[in-house]
């Protein structure tokens, strides 16, 4: 029987990024169930260990040659070897998100790729408002602070790619969505009182209509219990990939799975939820706000 991963990615669940990974992980666990090292096998492919490191992590693209290589020392079957050679084929496509290429920075593109494939997104925000929750005029207003010196043409292109990651959330196969907002990001008049006021009304939809995205805002009075940064927390169905912290800062992104880090960021994540507001008394929050 073949041990091959079913993997039939498309761009509703994460593209060719989650498809690398996948294809990363079953490749390691062959060359584990052989009893080779990363340099043994490297030298097969005419790689480093560093480098079969990063390929097994899926940091890296995959060459079709490589990877055919790495099945004939690991003695994998024809049926076996078929689909994952196929994998390595999905896993060079283009996603999406290569269309916004010339304003989505590298670092960010894992990310989307991530979020489509997430089945639970939790997010804790302290600045601003979750992407995936901005209107678009918010998020014009945003990203125009943001990035003082782009023309209006590049500002209007980061709403659009703004606009399309949102489309994940009617999708029948997106992600539970679980936002803690800091009461500050509410406050802050991104874009003047008219836009806020449209802003705050598209959360109280969101909040009353869709029964897989729960709100909770973390009132002032809470402030003094939270000593963490604003973070994401990315939770797969797939078996095969780990949760994974994500960290954005000015110029660039820390992704954490390493198992004790990310268990410190559920915690705190656990926490948050209970110093914030219920669901109910956030959405009654809203609408006084």
């Amino acid at each position: 029987m073949s041990t091959a991963p079913a993997h039939r990615m498309n761009e509703a669940n994460g593209g060719p990024t989650v498809v690398r990974i996948l294809l990363g992980g079953h490749l390691r666990r062959l060359r584990e169930a052989r009893g080779l090292t990363r340099d043994a096998a490297g030298h097969v492919i005419r790689a480093s260990e560093s480098k079969m490191c990063r390929l097994e992590l899926g940091r890296v693209g995959f060459k079709a040659r490589d990877v055919s290589d790495l099945l004939t020392l690991y003695g994998v079957s024809d049926e076996e070897r078929a689909s994952l050679l196929e994998m390595t084929r999905e896993a060079n496509a283009p996603g999406w998100w290569q269309h916004y290429s010339p304003v989505l920075p590298t670092w960010g593109e894992a990310f989307v790729a991530l979020e489509e494939a997430a089945s639970v997104i939790r997010a804790f925000e302290i600045q601003f408002l979750p992407p995936l929750l901005q209107t678009d005029d918010y998020a014009r207003n945003l990203l125009a602070l943001q990035h003082p010196d782009s023309p209006d043409a590049e500002t209007s292109q980061r709403v659009s790619l703004r606009a399309r990651r949102r489309q994940l959330l009617d999708q029948p196969y997106g992600p539970q969505l679980w936002a803690v907002i800091d009461e500050a990001a509410l406050r802050r008049p991104i874009g003047g009182a008219e836009v806020m006021r449209a802003q705050i009304d598209h959360l109280i939809q969101t909040a009353e209509t869709y029964q897989h995205i729960t709100i909770q805002v973390l009132p002032y009075s809470k402030a003094s219990h939270v000593t963490c940064p604003g973070f994401t927390l990315l939770r797969f169905a797939e078996r095969d990939l780990p949760d994974v912290i994500y960290l954005e800062h000015l110029t660039g992104a820390l992704y954490l799975d390493k198992p004790d880090e990310v268990q410190a960021y559920r915690v705190a994540m656990d926490q948050l939820t209970i110093y914030a507001l219920t669901p109910a008394d956030s959405l009654a929050f809203l609408h006084s706000l």
